[in-house]
């Protein structure tokens, strides 16, 4: 497989869940932190994309045109290493349907966005395993060059290459979420979960203004295409190791968010996991391991 970049290899310890061998990071367990930030465990968030489509399609994508290094399965769950972060595949439930049309059609997480420094062996790539190829085009002002193609699942995948990308830059993923109203989106992930807002910035290949948030190297960006679009719950949701779930818990009561699934400790796991809404109904999957709690300690 070609190598696009040093990619960190985290060993699952538990269920969904990647744990030993990044560097140590500063935790707060501090049981008044006003944000969920000070409590990530972890410099980035892993991402779950739900599909109906064959895992090995899946994987083969991802894995094999993009470049991304495929890691054992969990359960059912099949993985891929994309920078820092843990790209999880995931089987949709019967009782749930993609809506397509891309980012525009619905509210949810409906884009990711990957780094790329070498635009020819991109493309190569995808010719030698018969998918088309992406139009890519510039980002004015500078170097990078953007491209939506579709995995083979029907969901949009934003390629961003990076000519001579730092190692850094290759550590990045987006998680592109639609949302109905940017301000209330903005809101949520500032001053609940507590990312550092990047400047707006013009997004070419969708046409309209985005912004993101950014933690270690995960960027949540938002775009809004209006308030009357239908909504995608199902498609795939975020995911934060913690170090200490019962704060975040309290903060999401504080603030009378929409907890989707109460904390709680799955039966045959060594975690604690709670599910709380964004205000598109976007699944922020908190997740506390003994190894996240026992760092608050440190």
């Amino acid at each position: 497989m070609l190598n696009v970049g040093p990619r960190l290899l985290l060993p699952a310890a538990v269920i969904g869940v990647c744990l030993a061998t990044l560097a140590a990071p500063a935790v707060a367990a501090e049981s008044d932190a006003a944000t969920v930030a000070p409590l990530m465990y972890l410099p980035a968030m892993h991402v779950f994309r739900r599909h109906s489509v064959e895992p090995e399609q899946m994987l083969q994508f991802y894995g094999d045109v993009l470049g991304f290094e495929r890691m054992p399965n969990i359960g059912q769950t099949a993985r891929v290493q994309t920078g820092a972060s843990e790209f999880k595949l995931q089987r949709r439930g019967a009782d749930t349907q993609y809506i397509g049309g891309g980012p525009q059609a619905a509210t949810g997480f409906r884009l990711v966005g990957l780094y790329f420094a070498d635009e020819a062996a991109l493309l190569a790539r995808f010719k030698q395993h018969g998918y088309p190829a992406p139009a890519f085009r510039p980002v004015r002002g500078s170097a990078t060059r953007v491209a939506l193609t579709t995995d083979p699942d029907g969901q949009p995948v934003e390629l961003i290459v990076v000519p001579n990308a730092t190692a850094e830059t290759l550590q990045q993923i987006e998680i592109g979420l639609t949302v109905a109203d940017i301000e209330r989106s903005r809101t949520f992930y500032r001053e609940f979960i507590g990312l550092e807002e990047q400047p707006p910035m013009e997004d070419p290949l969708l046409d309209t203004t985005k912004y993101s948030f950014r933690h270690g190297s995960t960027l949540i960006t938002l775009r809004s295409f209006g308030a009357a679009l239908p909504a995608d719950t199902s498609s795939g949701l975020i995911q934060y190791l913690v170090s200490n779930i019962e704060r975040v818990d309290a903060l999401a009561k504080e603030r009378a968010l929409k907890i989707d699934r109460p904390l709680t400790a799955p039966v045959g796991a060594p975690l604690r996991t709670l599910w709380i809404s964004d205000p598109d109904g976007i699944t922020n999957y908190i997740t506390e391991t003994p190894q996240s709690r026992a760092a608050a300690a440190e």
